[in-house]
């Protein structure tokens, strides 16, 4: 939106890594930021003499430090590193494919942290000289304003006016180009959170369908099983009738108490995979509710996009109508200067003719 921001700044390291972020609420786990592994840069900014870690994931941007001289990056594995940002409230981790891009990146870091350092001691020198010539300068003023003398005032009604006028416009324009730019942070940031929940549904809903796909793998093979035990139930139970219409005594009462337990056993186990499948049943209708969920924060996601871009619309307008406006302050600000050249060159003919009658009449 603002390129004119990105030229200044050109990158200096770049290299790919997963990006992470500690969760805000236990401080603990790790988040997730990107999807896959994503590149990371350094950018250097000349004008402003500031050092940033910039990384873009699809259009959003995952990483956006500025490099302080406090900052410090911590390997806490072979491949695994993190940085706290205070600014931003969070911590970066970053995971990267070899040790030796681990070592790489800490090393362009604390490069890059030094050099953050040596610019804010600069800038506080040059900030502490500039102090030192805000004091001297108004005795210097006073002395200068004493030795001239004040030339007439001239009221000049028109071009006061316009300039006035002109310059109430540009305050309104800037306050209304503030507040939309407000807005659209607000609107990135929720943004940002529906990518967020959009992330962890799509994450849940891959496990649910992962779970849901092995409970179908067993719900078949328990149907298998349970016809088995169904087909075992009623040859015991035929064995069981047979034996009861030979009425035979002894062993046969042993075997029938042997087919009885075996039975119960059979309805026992079968009354538990009836559970199993009731519950399976119950995580499928979990999951479809995970799915209308997604389907309801992708909605929520493109409304949160589309009024991204009327916004980014709106501000582009507004900053048509502020160059706009100060061209057209830059056109008045001319005329008045001309306005003013023309009224010292009739201040001058008045003072020559001033004299010229004076001196007439001294004659």
């Amino acid at each position: 939106m603002f390129p004119h921001h990105r030229e200044r700044e050109q990158p200096i390291f770049s290299a790919r890594a997963h990006v992470f972020q500690i969760d805000p609420t236990t401080k603990r786990n790790w988040i997730p930021a990107s999807k896959h592994a994503v590149t990371v840069s350094f950018f250097y900014d000349a004008n402003r003499n500031v050092y940033r870690i910039i990384s873009v994931g699809g259009t959003k941007a995952i990483i956006n430090c500025t490099i302080t001289p406090s900052m410090t990056f911590t390997k806490t594995s072979q491949k695994f590193g993190q940085w706290a940002d205070s600014r931003a409230n969070t911590v970066y981790g970053l995971g990267f494919a070899t040790e030796q891009q681990l070592h790489q990146f800490a090393d362009k870091f604390k490069e890059v942290k030094d050099a953050a350092r040596l610019a804010r001691e600069k800038s506080q020198d040059k900030e502490l000289a500039n102090t030192a010539l805000t004091i001297a300068a108004p005795q210097f003023s006073q002395d200068l304003s004493d030795e001239l003398q004040s030339p007439p005032v001239m009221c000049v009604n028109g071009p006061e006016d316009k300039l006035f006028r002109s310059q109430s416009a540009d305050i309104t324009l800037s306050s209304e180009k503030e507040r939309i730019k407000k807005m659209l942070s607000e609107g990135s940031i929720c943004e940002m959170n529906l990518e967020a929940e959009l992330f962890t549904l799509q994450d849940s809903n891959s496990k649910l369908v992962a779970a849901l796909h092995e409970a179908n793998a067993n719900v078949e093979q328990w149907k298998k099983q349970l016809a088995a035990y169904q087909e075992e139930t009623d040859r015991l139970r035929d064995q069981v009738a047979e034996l009861e219409a030979h009425g035979g005594q002894g062993p046969s009462d042993l075997l029938k108490d042997e087919l009885t337990q075996s039975l119960e056993e059979l309805e026992s186990l079968l009354k538990a995979k009836d559970e199993e499948i009731h519950i399976l049943q119950s995580k499928k209708a979990e999951y479809h509710e995970m799915e209308h969920e997604r389907d309801e924060a992708i909605h929520r996601l493109r409304e949160i996009e589309m009024r991204n871009s009327d916004l980014e619309r709106r501000i582009q307008n507004s900053e048509q109508n502020l160059n706009n406006s100060l061209e057209e302050r830059d056109r008045m600000d001319s005329e008045i200067q001309r306005a003013i050249e023309i009224l010292d060159i009739k201040i001058f003919d008045l003072n020559d003719l001033r004299q010229s009658l004076v001196k007439l009449i001294d004659k």
